[in-house]
C-alpha cells in the first residue's frame, strides 16, 4: 500500500473521528481505492484513550483512598455539635470518628493525623470543599504525604 493512501485512511480517520474502519473502506472504495477493511483499521489514527477509568482506578488504589467528611448534629438543647468521619475504601470501614462543638481546621488536621497511626498512610484523601478545611488543614495534608482531591464545588 502506497504512503500517499495511508496518509489518506489517517487524515479520513482524524477529520471524522465517528466513522470506523468499515464506514473508511467503503468511502475508498466509492473513490475507486481498492484496499482492505482490516489494512484500514490498521493505518487509522488511534482514538487516545485515558490509561485508566474511574472504576479502575478505584479497583487498583482503593487500599489508600480515604475519605472524609463533616456533618451536623442538633442536640436535645438545640446546640450544633460537628462530626468528623473518616472512612477507608479498601475494606469500607470507619476509621475515625471525632465530634466538637467548634470544628477548626487545625482541629480537623489534628484528627487527621491521628488516625495516621494505623498501618500505613493512605495515597489519596477524597473531601468536600468546606471552608473548614482551612490552610492548616492543607498543609498539614501536603506534610503526611497524601494527596489532596477535594470534590467539584457544588456536587453531592
Amino acid at each position: 500500500m502506497s504512503l500517499e493512501i495511508r496518509r489518506l485512511i489517517r487524515e479520513m480517520s482524524i477529520a471524522n473521528p465517528l466513522w470506523g474502519a468499515p464506514r473508511i473502506h467503503g468511502e475508498l472504495l466509492k473513490l475507486g481505492i481498492n484496499v482492505g477493511q482490516t489494512s484500514v483499521a490498521k493505518y487509522m489514527a488511534g482514538r487516545w484513550r485515558p490509561p485508566q477509568g474511574w472504576k479502575t482506578f478505584l479497583r487498583n488504589h482503593a487500599d489508600g483512598i480515604v475519605a472524609m467528611d463533616l456533618f451536623v448534629v442538633p442536640t436535645i438543647s438545640f446546640r450544633l455539635l460537628y462530626g468528623l468521619l473518616i472512612m477507608g475504601h479498601g475494606r469500607r470501614q470507619i476509621l475515625w470518628f471525632g465530634a466538637t462543638a467548634h470544628p477548626t481546621a487545625e482541629w480537623i488536621a489534628n484528627q487527621l493525623t491521628e488516625d495516621c497511626g494505623w498501618e500505613q498512610i493512605p495515597r489519596y484523601l477524597i473531601r468536600d470543599r468546606d471552608g473548614a478545611y482551612g490552610e492548616i488543614f492543607v498543609r498539614r495534608v501536603r506534610s503526611i504525604g497524601i494527596r489532596d482531591g477535594p470534590t467539584s464545588p457544588r456536587s453531592p
